[in-house]
């Protein structure tokens, strides 16, 4: 099942009036300075296995001296990957990603030896809209939802051991689709590891570490090289690369600022 997402940003602009704008007010993102960067970026962090997100999170706060920071879609302790963390201002447009989908190379364990063919059939079975209750440890109450599988393929068969891919709506529990499916399948299974590689637009190759970011800042704090900041860090800009936008005249910023809406005449 294919979903487009347009992460490059390029769409066609209809225009209805030809307007400049005053650049006396507002940055170009990569020309902020710094700590405006900084407090108006957002991070593709690498979560390692081992910490909780909110943790995470909370290192991420005191390596950049900050006072605010936020993630989108929560990793368990054991699920290493993607991490989208928002800084500063920034964390006023998390809602922005919350709703992105997700992709994963997990590892599951069926609990007794399964006919390849089977299992093949069996994972075609979850594909595309299946019903979920969230797990008994989980933030949200416990009522069947429905969610969508846009793919799940087995990468590798062995022995009980299965290598897969997954690209799911957001909110759609992995370890429970393992367990799903080992009920049907009549033996049991269970998810044994899990990365998280993409999330939305942002994949595992733009990911950086928490020792990189630690580098980059020590970096500017030290000598004054931003160089490594400013790759490490995002604008807040590109979190929303996928959204459609509207461009508004200078003299409607102040009524949009204080809750006016926006229509198209």
């Amino acid at each position: 099942m294919l979903v487009e997402v347009n992460c490059s940003g390029n769409r066609a602009v209809r225009v209805k009036v030809d307007e400049g704008t005053d650049p006396r007010y507002g940055t170009e993102p990569y020309r902020r300075s710094i700590r405006d960067y900084v407090n108006s970026g957002f991070i593709i962090l690498d979560k390692p296995r081992g910490p909780t997100s909110s943790e995470v999170v909370s290192w991420v706060k005191k390596l950049l001296n900050i006072g605010r920071a936020g993630h989108s879609g929560t990793l368990d302790p054991g699920v290493s990957g993607v991490l989208p963390v928002a800084l500063g201002d920034s964390t006023k447009v998390l809602q922005g990603i919350a709703n992105a989908e997700k992709e994963y190379i997990g590892v599951m364990l069926l609990h007794s030896q399964v006919d390849q063919n089977r299992v093949k059939a069996v994972f075609k079975e979850f594909t595309g809209r299946i019903y979920q209750r969230p797990p008994l440890r989980s933030a949200v109450k416990r009522r069947i939802r429905v969610k969508t599988v846009y793919d799940l393929d087995i990468l590798e068969f062995d022995g009980r051991y299965v290598l897969f891919r997954a690209r799911v709506e957001s909110g759609t529990y992995i370890r429970k689709l393992c367990y799903d499916i080992g009920e049907v399948l009549g033996v049991g299974a269970s998810m044994r590891e899990l990365r998280r590689v993409r999330v939305g637009c942002f994949r595992e190759e733009d990911a950086v570490n928490l020792e990189t970011l630690r580098e980059a800042y020590a970096l500017w704090r030290d000598y004054g090289d931003e160089a490594l900041l400013r790759r490490v860090i995002r604008p807040v800009e590109e979190m929303v690369i996928h959204l459609p936008r509207i461009y508004v005249r200078d003299s409607a910023v102040d009524a949009i600022a204080h809750g006016a809406s926006l229509a198209a005449p």
